[in-house]
């Protein structure tokens, strides 16, 4: 089993929904072939939370029954990239003014949903905000200083990624750090069987007893984050644009899973 805690595909009705929604954005984008860079993919990034926030809203049961099959794994990353999508051949024609754009929205939204669940957590009594405090300033502190070592190492490689390759190393700190405070802190559980196996494998260690079992999950994300901002760079250089949307892709997989346990473990204490 390789697949997520609760992954499930939506009614029918809803699936056929965002399948075609998907393939009618996936189709435009790529017959207009927008410019992407560094900070294009910067200028997702939000909408990468977006997406996490609704899933947490699904997670909690915070969102109205007509909408819920939208908001469930993998139906969520369906309906965020349609949206993000349609947003992005809405923008104006112009490198510089469609990040813009899509930075400004996704970052509107995503306040909109994360505040949402704040308030429904306010009134709850139930945000926690000390440990994914903790854990998004030792994400950041990781990510700083790996950025630091990439650029003194393998300096080529810094210059190409840019701000793509900085976005990639953060989305897997977080996602790590994230994911180590839980398990070991808070008592969460891992719904990934990949990761679960790496938390098993530590859990088998002597060291168990002393540093918990997250360590060695956030030891094995640092290093594959790194190693694959290093072998990207060549592809960046040879195809801006499939390198970064690559790139930018690997860093959505870290980031998202990242924000999610952020605002999971804040509004679910």
């Amino acid at each position: 089993m390789v697949l997520p805690e609760g992954f499930a595909l939506p009614p029918v009705p809803y699936l056929l929904g965002l399948v075609a929604a998907v393939t009618l954005v996936a189709g435009a984008l790529y017959r207009t072939g927008p410019s992407v860079t560094d900070r294009t993919v910067v200028a997702l990034a939000p909408w990468v939370a977006v997406g996490s926030a609704l899933h947490v809203l699904y997670v909690v049961e915070w969102v109205p029954g007509a909408v819920r099959p939208l908001l469930g794994t993998p139906a969520v990353y369906l309906t965020t990239f349609a949206v993000a999508g349609a947003v992005w051949l809405a923008a104006p024609s112009t490198p510089v003014s469609a990040e813009r754009a899509l930075a400004a929205t996704g970052t509107a939204v995503a306040l909109v949903v994360v505040g949402y669940a704040l308030a429904r957590g306010i009134r709850a009594g139930e945000l926690a905000v000390f440990w994914p405090a903790v854990a998004l300033a030792v994400a950041v502190g990781v990510t700083v200083a790996l950025w630091i070592g990439t650029r003194r190492t393998y300096p080529d490689a810094a210059a190409a990624t840019g701000a793509a390759g900085v976005l990639a190393l953060f989305g897997h700190a977080l996602d790590a750090v994230s994911t180590a405070v839980g398990v070991d802190v808070l008592g969460f559980g891992e719904r990934t069987p990949v990761s679960q196996i790496v938390l098993d494998a530590a859990a088998g260690l002597p060291t168990a007893d002393v540093i918990g079992v997250g360590w060695l999950f956030v030891l094995v994300k640092l290093v594959i984050a790194e190693a694959v901002v290093v072998l990207f760079a060549e592809l960046v250089r040879e195809d801006p644009r499939e390198g970064y949307l690559l790139l930018g892709a690997v860093g959505a997989v870290g980031l998202g899973p990242g924000a999610h346990n952020l605002l999971l473990f804040v509004v679910a204490g």
